[in-house]
């Protein structure tokens, strides 16, 4: 019997230290390490910052997102989870001002959901594109299957078995099999040099990758329709092998964070972490 108990104490001990470690992380301590992990220097006027609640909040579970929608709000309660990870804005615009909401119904009832469910949200934004490899194009390549096809020494830039840019979208269509794509080109151009470019980075950056001789297509996230669609669209019609995808915003970067989740774990043991896909905000019909 005496056995027993050693063991069943010995088992109390190590269990109460685990909790003893879990609960005294606070959002503020999470959101340094990660910020430490990525190895990057500091980011001058970072839009990297708590976005909502209090950094001294004991972390009980991670949930990292693509944006926190009111559905990953809610399934991160569900998970127990306090620390909600974001990669694009909370408040509908770039730096999360509220001033022009303060009225409003949308923002008052997201905001007091956050309030009331003791909530921290930060966004992770700035610093994994600052990751060696940039996280979101490496979680991105990971998911679209091109990682093997990475030219060497680049994050975004692959070669792939050549293929019409029919057979590209064919396939492309499988790892996106609920999104619509907007695409410039032939659909029969022949095409293996393939250039990543996530979110949204302006048309400047497409114009730049489309120019390069070692660019056949761009796989997008999204822009302007007046700006690069248009580019592309008077290159295709002067006879040029070039071509453009757009995927959308959030299905060019949402892998991205869903690597995080697992990059995450990583080096933060003691506390739960969870990748909550948002999905499309819109439905093509």
């Amino acid at each position: 019997m005496k056995t027993i108990a050693i063991i069943i104490t010995s088992a109390a001990v190590v269990f109460f230290n685990c909790i003893a470690t879990y609960s005294q992380m606070t959002a503020g301590t999470v959101i340094e390490t990660i910020i430490k992990q990525t190895g990057s220097e500091p980011v001058p006027n970072t839009v990297d910052v708590v976005k909502a609640g209090n950094p001294q909040t004991k972390v009980t579970g991670i949930v990292t997102c693509m944006f926190a929608t009111m559905n990953v709000l809610r399934k991160a309660v569900e998970l127990n989870c306090n620390l909600i990870i974001t990669h694009e804005p909370v408040f509908y615009n770039h730096r999360d001002e509220t001033s022009q909401f303060k009225d409003d119904p949308v923002f008052l009832e997201k905001k007091k959901y956050i309030d009331e469910h003791g909530l921290v949200i930060w966004r992770f934004h700035d610093y994994i594109h600052r990751m060696k490899p940039d996280g979101i194009d490496y979680g991105m390549a990971r998911k679209m299957g091109l990682q093997k096809y990475l030219v060497s020494g680049t994050d975004n830039r692959f070669i792939i078995p050549e293929t019409t840019l029919e057979g590209l979208i064919i396939d492309l269509k499988k790892v996106f099999p609920g999104s619509s794509f907007n695409v410039i080109g032939n659909p029969r151009m022949k095409v293996s040099k393939v250039t990543f470019s996530a979110g949204a980075p302006g048309s400047s950056v497409h114009f730049a990758m489309l120019r390069d001789p070692e660019t056949d297509v761009v796989i997008a996230g999204e822009v302007p329709q007046w700006e690069t669609y248009e580019y592309v669209r008077d290159a295709v019609q002067q006879g040029r092998n070039k071509a453009i995808i757009f995927l959308g915003h959030i299905p060019s970067e949402e892998g991205g964070m869903e690597f995080a989740a697992e990059w995450i774990r990583s080096f933060i043991k003691d506390i739960p972490v969870h990748f909550v896909e948002c999905g499309s905000s819109y439905t093509t019909y």
